[in-house]
């Protein structure tokens, strides 16, 4: 017997939501057959199956468990009968009697039940109905005793409450044929008298939710800000979009960006660790997250190993992890492992953001949009710059106000003077 938990599918996950299982429940799985979906704090993962065997599901659609509950269990194999009582008497005729009754009573029934299907009654033994028959019943509101039952000896079954709900269920229940088990629909927001709406936070919104008041509340954090002369950056950019061509990819402005703060990472360790556990701990790798707007959240994939690689390399893949973001499609390995964030709202117009920091890293940098200034040069002559904002929020607990500016003034640097960031 194996039994199977909620899995920890991410590195941040406490728990998770059972959407849908892809075998029935009595169904014979084979190690690796994808075995459940289930939604996490990051994505939709599918799990598979760690042994062979019959499958008894514990664990309905809908359910949210922590990590390490159990959700299943995998058999050696279908479960045999329990073997009739022996007669108390070889040659009792009552015995005899009783044992030819059950083997009657046996070879009657019209099938074995599903696993996780047999009857039980209600508290006064008015009604039998399957185990996910009465959940079922209790979410979608259905009197078991108003139904007249279609399993064995009058057994209310699932199809039963299902068909009393007005709900669809997948065909007859069968080893080979995937399982998707609807699950409860939203209860429907009732607005306050004042007639103001009110929505639930889908389970995303809620850990985002969360961690940025655990953020709020247990980190130390501080700003630094500086303005950047982007007109070098953006000449730059335009002859690389000279050179990539009609169909080829061109940095961003937010990729510049990228790369320069995991080329200024790389010089300031610091700002590329963490706090965890009283502890420093600085990684020898510079994973750069950047935050993409989903429908209903805000999702930091996550750019590994930003420093070494080029501004085409790193444009390509921003662009991939973002078309997976917003089509939903991205997976907890491509959210996890950042060392440092880029938040950037200047698409939008803003001239600043103070973002909050990506527990448990050092730092969070906030990009505001490139705008046409007029200012006074060393000279003293009046002269057109396009200066973008920089707002570097810290975790004072690693990074204080000396070192976290000079890792800012790197990021300008290299951002004014552009060419490092193509080397």
């Amino acid at each position: 017997m194996t039994d199977i938990t909620m899995p920890k599918l991410s590195d941040s996950m406490e728990e998770g939501t059972i959407l849908s299982w892809l075998k029935a429940d009595g169904a014979t799985v084979a190690e690796g057959d994808e075995l459940v979906e289930i939604e996490t704090d990051k994505a939709n993962m599918t799990y598979e199956a760690p042994a062979a065997g019959t499958l008894a599901i514990l664990a309905s659609p809908g359910e949210t468990l922590r990590v390490g509950a159990p959700i299943a269990r995998i058999g050696a194999g279908p479960e045999a009968p329990a073997p009739a009582p022996a007669p108390a008497s070889t040659g009792s005729a009552g015995g005899a009697a009783a044992a030819a009754a059950a083997a009657a009573a046996a070879a009657s029934s019209p099938s074995p039940p599903v696993v996780g299907e047999r009857s039980s009654a209600d508290g006064n033994g008015a009604v039998a109905a399957t185990p996910i028959a009465r959940r079922l019943a209790t979410v979608h509101g259905v009197e078991l005793g108003t139904l007249s039952g279609t399993g064995p000896r009058g057994r209310i079954m699932r199809a039963d409450v299902a068909a009393a709900a007005g709900i669809a269920l997948p065909p007859a229940l069968a080893p080979a044929a995937p399982v998707v088990a609807p699950a409860a629909p939203p209860a429907a927001p009732s607005p306050p008298a004042d007639g103001v709406e009110v929505r639930e936070l889908t389970r995303l919104q809620q850990v985002v939710a969360r961690r940025m008041a655990e953020a709020k509340a247990t980190v130390p954090e501080f700003q630094v800000q500086t303005e950047v002369a982007m007109d070098a950056a953006l000449a730059l950019r335009a002859r690389l979009k000279e050179a990539a061509g009609e169909g080829g990819v061109v940095p961003s402005v937010n990729d510049l960006i990228v790369k320069a703060s995991a080329l200024a990472l790389r010089a300031h360790p610091l700002a590329n660790g963490s706090y965890k556990d009283g502890r420093f701990e600085l990684h020898p790798r510079v994973n750069v997250g950047i935050a993409v707007a989903a429908q209903d959240a805000l999702v930091v994939p996550t750019i590994v190993d930003a420093d070494t690689r080029s501004l085409g390399a790193i444009a390509a893949e921003a662009r991939r992890l973002a078309g997976r973001v917003r089509d939903g499609s991205i997976t907890p390995p491509e959210l996890s492992g950042g060392t440092f964030t880029v938040s950037n709202l200047g698409m939008y117009g803003m001239t600043a953001i103070t973002p909050v920091i990506n527990v448990p890293q050092a730092a969070i940098l906030g990009v505001g949009t490139a705008r046409a200034t007029l200012v006074r040069d060393a000279e003293g002559e009046v002269v057109d710059r396009h200066l973008m904002t920089l707002t570097l929020t810290c975790d004072h607990r690693i990074l204080y106000g000396a070192e976290a500016a000079q890792f800012l003034a790197t990021i300008r640097d290299l951002l004014e003077r552009p060419l490092q960031l193509a080397l």
